[in-house]
């Protein structure tokens, strides 16, 4: 008996153990949905003509807009509005010859006959990786005047369509997995886990999540990219727009690859397990050896071609469908999915089928699962690494970007589940050792049982290969008092009857569950298991919020120097700025400090004093800095309030030396502000 106790012990402990890892990898994995910093993308404002802050003497013909790649526009993607908040363009945007270095240029015609003024032109377009942004900026024709315009405050992508969105994408990413990887591990692994209940849920379940996952994402790719109002997901012309699009191309198709693959899924846990159960006690008899390899042939070839187009209706419209280099990283992003589809996926699989008591996964199928996932964790490695220093592009981008963070994280979370999979590894190993059985039975043990496991837990292995009597128990007891058969008289009770089922039931569980427990080697690979499958959700979780940051190598871009200055620090610039917003207590000076004030990262320290000089508290600052000479800007900085009066930042990053005109607008009510320009020379 104190064996026996001891050994429950040692169980309660190391099963309380394997729930406290699982319990803070979810944790870990909301803190990280939650935590996540809204969506950017590649696609960047590099210029617009007129420059953010610039006071024209004349109205141009058009506003003219700069982004670093080709970008999707609708009807009302820029807006310029006139200082009484009309609309001062013809409400037609079109595109214009690439600018150099890849670039594209789009023009905004404005209405003849603009009076002088303030004008505000509100822009928002999507990337080529799917992610909207917006942006916002002024201009003075004649002389800078009062605006009553208010823009949102809300960034395009973010809000609660945002968050449904990112949380939709990641069920899909999670379904996919599911559906793929479950189909392949009992295809390859273990044909008779496709008769298992919990495997079938398993699979059908990946397949239910990732087809409602991407509805949600065509519902919602509507306000997701354009309002933000989550009742624009029901808006029939909107979602008419969305079709059109390439993102929406590739949900649609994606839609419709997932009926080819319900399909298939029917005959894998139908007519085919049917024929993978030849042997079994309970075959009716379509065992066919031939037509069993039929089957096996056109699920792999058939499930194939289906999975590999799934994959493709990620990378065309993820990271890999945009940057460089995109003829190699959409084929290998294709890659990277199914090769994380067939091991994490197998691996839900496995954890599920060595949870479930309605039949344990015999050691042979651990073993073939042992010799594929390695493979898939090489490719994992090898396209990962590509991907890596595609979206990277340099070491110090590892540390010094929120990809790179990111990424470090991921990084760290597949070491940690490679160390659990070689523990899995480990214990594949002992169940296939020569000293034991080869039975697949629930309760399959040593040849030569271990003593220090307890008599209890040995009774319970032996009750699986040959199980007791039903009158061992007190609900098999009373249901043999109640019916000779087990099954209740006719006539009987219909409530006794039923609660005889579920005692019966409950013995019958309680039965299985110490089959299960009773080796030792095939719990230690559930528990294993179990915690690679957690570490695997902390995977997807990162790879998601991947999937939705700006690429380290397009972050770190603004770094790039040029000239002696970038390195040798010109001393820091120093300006002092008279401002009027027109409304109460709305007169006031700025003292603006940039430090070093050379090229490179600089820090912007921004001072606000009312007219006796004492600290001016105001509700918005906003700064950019425009060099016009070589069309670069505007650059958007936004400073911190630390306390009343004082902004700032040490985000701000001026790649090349030149005149800078910087744009500082004060807001000190929610319809006074002003927009100040000076220049300041840097390097």
């Amino acid at each position: 008996m104190p064996s026996t106790t001891a050994h429950r012990g040692r169980r309660r402990t190391a099963t309380h153990g394997t729930l406290g890892v699982l319990a803070v990898l979810a944790a870990l994995c909301a803190y990280l949905l939650g935590a996540a910093p809204p969506a950017a993308a590649h696609a960047v404002l590099t210029g617009s003509t007129p420059a953010a802050g610039a006071v024209v003497d004349a109205q141009p013909e058009d506003v003219v807009l700069t982004f670093s790649e080709a970008v999707q526009l609708s009807d009302d993607s820029v807006r310029v509005l006139a200082p009484d908040g009309s609309r001062a363009d013809t409400g037609e945007t079109r595109e214009r010859s690439s600018a150099s270095g890849g670039d594209a240029r789009y023009a905004t015609p404005l209405r003849d006959g603009l009076a002088d003024g303030t004008y505000t032109v509100a822009w928002q377009v999507v990337s080529a990786d799917s992610h909207p942004i917006s942006g916002a900026f002024t201009f003075s024709v004649g002389a800078p005047s009062k605006t009553t315009v208010a823009l949102p405050d809300q960034e395009a992508g973010g809000g609660a369509v945002g968050v449904l969105y990112d949380l939709a994408r990641s069920i899909a990413y999670a379904g996919l997995l599911l559906l793929v990887g479950g189909a392949g591990f009992v295809l390859a692994c273990w044909p008779q886990g496709t008769r298992v209940r919990a495997v079938q849920r398993l699979v059908t379940g990946g397949w239910v999540a990732v087809t409602a996952a991407t509805l949600a994402m065509l519902l919602l790719r509507t306000p997701y990219t354009g309002s933000g109002r989550l009742v624009d997901a029901f808006d029939l012309g909107g979602l008419a727009d969305v079709v059109g699009t390439r993102t929406g191309t590739a949900l649609v198709s994606r839609l419709l690859l997932l009926a080819a693959a319900a399909l298939f899924t029917a005959v894998l846990f139908g007519t085919y397990a049917r024929t993978a159960a030849d042997g079994d006690p309970g075959n009716d008899g379509e065992g066919d050896p031939a037509r069993r390899r039929d089957l096996v042939i056109g699920l792999s070839l058939g499930g194939g071609v289906v999975s590999t187009g799934l994959a493709v209706t990620w990378a065309a419209s993820e990271h890999a469908s945009s940057g460089i280099q995109t003829a190699v990283a959409m084929p290998v992003d294709v890659v990277h999915l199914l090769a994380a589809a067939a091991w994490l996926g197998g691996l839900a699989t496995l954890a599920v089928a060595l949870r479930s008591g309605t039949g344990a996964v015999p050691a042979t199928a651990a073993r073939r699962f042992s010799r594929i996932a390695p493979a898939g964790v090489l490719v994992l490695a090898l396209t990962g690494t590509y991907q890596s220093w595609r979206q990277v592009g340099s070491w110090s981008a590892l540390t010094g970007t929120d990809y790179g963070r990111l990424l470090l994280l991921k990084l760290a979370l597949i070491v940690l589940l490679l160390v659990a999979a070689y523990g899995s590894r480990r214990w594949v190993t002992r169940l296939t050792a020569p000293d034991r059985t080869t039975a697949p039975a629930a309760g399959s043990h040593r040849a030569q049982p271990d003593p220090s496991v307890s008599s209890a837990a040995r009774t319970g292995a032996n009750s699986a290969v040959h199980p007791a009597p039903a009158g061992t128990s007190g609900a098999a007891r009373a249901t043999a008092a109640s019916s000779p058969t087990g099954t209740g008289a006719p006539g009987a009770d219909p409530a006794r009857a039923a609660q005889l089922a579920r005692q019966r039931a409950a013995v019958e569980a309680a039965r299985r569950r110490r089959a299960r427990d009773a080796d030792p080697d095939r719990r230690g690979l559930r528990r294993t298991v179990l915690v690679e499958t957690g570490l695997a959700v902390a995977v997807l979780a990162a790879t998601t919020l991947l999937t939705g940051t700006e690429p380290a190598r397009t972050a770190q871009a603004a770094d790039t120097g040029a000239g002696p200055s970038a390195t040798a620090p010109a001393g820091p610039r120093e300006l002092t700025v008279p401002f009027d917003t027109g409304g109460p207590r709305g007169k006031g000076k700025a003292k603006v400090t940039l430090d070093p004030g050379g090229t490179g990262r600089n820090t912007l320290d921004l001072r606000l004093t009312d007219a006796s000089g004492k600290p001016l508290d105001v509700p918005e600052v906003r700064v950019s800095f425009t060099l016009p000479a070589q069309e670069i800007g505007p650059l958007r900085v936004a400073p911190r309030e630390d306390r009343p009066g004082r902004w700032r930042t040490t985000g701000l990053r001026l790649p090349v030396p030149g005149a800078w005109e910087m744009a500082l607008t004060v807001r000190t009510s929610d319809i006074d502000q002003i927009t100040e320009t000076r220049t300041v020379r840097i390097g």
